[in-house]
């Protein structure tokens, strides 16, 4: 016998069709978008902000005389050598006395004698005047006496002069320093034969220095005498000494075209260690600011826009181009594009785009591994 045939309808072919295609398809995943950056944030916080010109400086001392022989002769004694400290009055050299103190002898000798005929005179003189009173001589007689008696006067006014000069010579042969402070340079020996004005000793004196700070040339017109200065010296680490400038030189240096700004300040408060010849780091406050916008430098990153600073705002990072001024102590100052009290990000600055999404974590808690 033949089987039966048996028919299936379209429908039911395509109901099955669409059964098998149904089992066969997979689900459609969804692509997800790049993590949150990890960041930390701050605010932009107003603060009082100075504006300061900074250069490298040279420390000198103000008294720093060099000691120079006043009479001339043989130098018979040394009492000072070089690097030694020494006080005010304090013997440095003797030179012979032989010549000065044989003129100041003989000076004195011709006060004497000058003495004795001037009191010789005036009793001439009194007799004369007497006699001329009783009609015993003319006025001529006594006028002469008169005449000669003032120039005895005259002769030992002068010879005391001398007296007081040769007198200064003889002290000038004992070299004393006038100041406290050291021997730098010791020139002179024992059996050298000087003439006045030869050097003897270079003396300096450290109480009272000069700092000599050179500025370009193009910002001689924001300087000027009365700033505020604030000097660092390597031989005092951690410590800042505030002075003023004192004046600025009237011409610029010829080698480097710089105008040099003068700061004097004293020592004593800093001990022995500063010493003219160093070096000092110097800062001058050109401008005061008392409400500055300031941000950390590292929220501030650099773009094809220019520089920038991302705000955070709803878990997003919104990119802020600003006008930045002064770079200092690690802030900067923001002249425009972001206001006070904004947040911004902090660490992980440098990593974002203009709406990226954010991950804010606490400065405070560790990173999480």
């Amino acid at each position: 016998m033949t089987p039966p045939r048996r028919f299936f309808s379209l429908a039911a072919l395509a109901a099955t069709l669409a059964a098998l295609a149904g089992c066969s398809e997979k689900p459609v995943e969804k692509k997800a978008g790049p993590p949150p950056v990890l960041i930390t944030v701050t605010q932009a916080r107003t603060a009082p902000l100075d504006v300061v010109e900074r250069t490298l400086g040279t420390l000198e001392a103000v008294v720093d005389p060099k000691i120079a022989a006043e009479v001339a002769g043989r130098v018979t004694k040394v009492a000072a050598r070089s690097g030694q400290t020494v006080r005010k009055g304090q013997l440095l050299a003797e030179i012979d006395a032989t010549d000065a103190s044989g003129q100041q002898q003989a000076d004195q000798a011709e006060v004497a004698r000058l003495e004795a005929l001037l009191a010789q005179q005036e009793r001439v003189l009194i007799r004369q005047n007497e006699l001329v009173a009783r009609g015993f001589i003319s006025r001529n007689a006594a006028d002469d006496a008169r005449a000669q008696r003032d120039a005895l006067q005259g002769q030992l006014a002068a010879a005391r002069a001398r007296g007081t000069l040769s007198a200064h010579a003889l002290g000038r042969t004992r070299v004393l320093s006038p100041v406290d402070g050291s021997i730098e340079v010791q020139i002179v020996s024992v059996g050298d034969y000087v003439k006045v004005g030869d050097p003897l000793f270079r003396l300096i004196s450290n109480h009272r220095l000069r700092a000599n700070l050179p500025f370009p040339e193009r910002i001689a017109g924001r300087l000027q005498p009365g700033q505020t200065v604030r000097l660092r010296s390597p031989l005092l680490p951690g410590k800042v000494i505030e002075s003023r400038i004192e004046s600025l030189l009237p011409t610029l240096t010829e080698t480097s075209r710089a105008v040099e700004a003068v700061v004097r300040f004293d020592r004593a408060e800093w001990g022995d260690t500063l010493r003219g010849g160093g070096s000092v780091d110097a800062e001058v406050v050109v401008a005061h600011k008392p409400a500055a916008i300031l941000v950390p430098e590292q929220s501030v990153a650099l773009r094809p826009a220019g520089k920038v600073v991302y705000q955070i705002v709803d878990g997003k990072a919104r990119q802020r181009q600003i006008e930045a001024g002064v770079r200092q102590d690690g802030m900067v100052e923001v002249l425009d594009g972001i206001a006070a009290g904004d947040t911004i990000a902090l660490d992980g600055a440098g990593f974002l785009s203009d709406g990226a999404a954010v991950s804010v974590q606490d400065r405070a808690a560790p990173a999480a591994r």
